[in-house]
């Protein structure tokens, strides 16, 4: 299991409200939850993501409330993976449930640029930034959580 991907990068405390504004929750359509998807802090991301993507953030991310639109936006969009430094406990399960592979490692998150080009091998855990040539090294999925990821999310995993 892998992903490689252009990484767009947000700091500390991206929360739900940002990923997905309240707004829009009143569709369930995966498609339309992705077209607004980081609108009220990167008007353009959008437009700028790209099926494979990685999008890496600092602290905290997807801290707020408890809906599980806020991965569905991220993946629908295009987002294969997410890194950051931590992630809020509600988000991270929510993102494991839909099949939203998620990483924490604070040095990758530091050093991963907007526009570098990042690849993940999740069976070791290691993050390639191939723009800059350096790796930082994930704590690997256990098996059960790459087979909800690789089954695109818990209920599928059930079948």
């Amino acid at each position: 299991m892998n992903a490689k991907g252009y990484v767009h990068k947000y700091g500390d405390n991206v929360d739900t409200d940002v990923i997905i504004p309240a707004r829009y929750l009143n569709t369930a359509d995966h498609k339309e939850l992705a077209a607004h998807c980081m609108e009220d802090i990167d008007t353009e991301f959008i437009k700028k993501v790209k099926d494979g993507d990685i999008m890496v953030g600092g602290w905290n991310f997807g801290c707020g409330s408890s809906r599980e639109h806020a991965p569905i936006a991220l993946k629908a969009a295009g987002i294969d993976c997410v890194i950051a430094k931590t992630f809020a406990r509600i988000f991270y399960r929510n993102a494991i449930n839909i099949g939203l592979a998620i990483l924490e490692c604070e040095e990758a998150a530091d050093a991963i640029e907007a526009g570098d080009t990042v690849s993940i091998n999740f069976d070791t855990g290691v993050i390639t930034d191939e723009t800059k040539g350096t790796t930082y090294q994930a704590e690997p999925f256990p098996e059960f959580i790459k087979e909800i990821i690789n089954k695109n999310g818990l209920m599928n995993s059930l079948k």
